[in-house]
């Protein structure tokens, strides 16, 4: 289920937004003021934003260049205002997709599925990793980090598992296939390289068992 984090001070619009995208079974997290967006954002780790531009506290431009220090989630601008100024602005501070109230909810909805099967293509965020699937690139906290062929195929790997307790065995043969004649160390070496240039925690032994990423 993809998360959306909506945020709109005007409670109406929010409340609709929220029920129509709920029924096509999108999980909400809402906010209604400028000043909590990032926090809440940081803590949720949406797959989308959808950000109105005129905000309590702090508006949605500055939310988006803040967000954007951040990685490449799609960012969906709301405003009231026609001015054209306002949908370039959006742009120049990171949005991907722009649009003026009143809106169809459906047009919304069109957006919102583009913006996600875009952001999708390659594309793998979580925790402070960003990876280039086709470049087969990777980013920890913004800084370019360097994986052998291996170790890049084991973290798609357990992030195509993720959250799942996998076997040593059986990530032995998956990620190094059948005609590998190697032992479980091979994969507890690389996990320990691995563990050292994107971090301790996330990839966690389950003992016993083997090792599952657990975001």
């Amino acid at each position: 289920m993809k998360k959306i984090l909506i945020v709109e001070d005007e409670d109406k619009i929010r409340r609709i937004i929220k029920t129509f995208l709920e029924k096509k079974s999108f999980k909400i997290i809402e906010v209604s003021d400028g000043k909590d967006a990032v926090d809440v954002f940081l803590t949720e780790k949406p797959d989308l934003v959808i950000l109105d531009v005129m905000l309590p506290h702090k508006n949605g431009f500055d939310i988006c260049k803040e967000i954007r220090e951040f990685g490449n989630t799609p960012v969906l601008m709301l405003t009231a205002k026609t001015q054209e100024l306002d949908e370039i602005n959006s742009f120049q501070f990171g949005a991907d997709d722009y649009l003026r109230k009143p809106f169809s909810l459906e047009v919304l909805l069109v957006r919102i599925n583009k913006l996600l099967n875009i952001s999708a293509k390659g594309m793998i965020q979580f925790s402070n990793i960003i990876i280039n699937e086709q470049s087969r690139d990777i980013e920890v906290d913004g800084n370019s980090v360097k994986l052998s062929p291996k170790e890049f195929d084991l973290l798609i790997y357990l992030y195509k598992n993720k959250n799942i307790a996998i076997d040593r065995d059986k990530i032995l043969n998956d990620v190094w296939n059948f005609s590998y004649y190697g032992d479980d160390r091979t994969v507890d070496t690389h996990i320990k390289s691995l563990r050292k240039k994107i971090g301790q925690d996330l990839i966690e032994t389950v003992r016993g068992v083997g090792y599952m990423l657990k975001i």
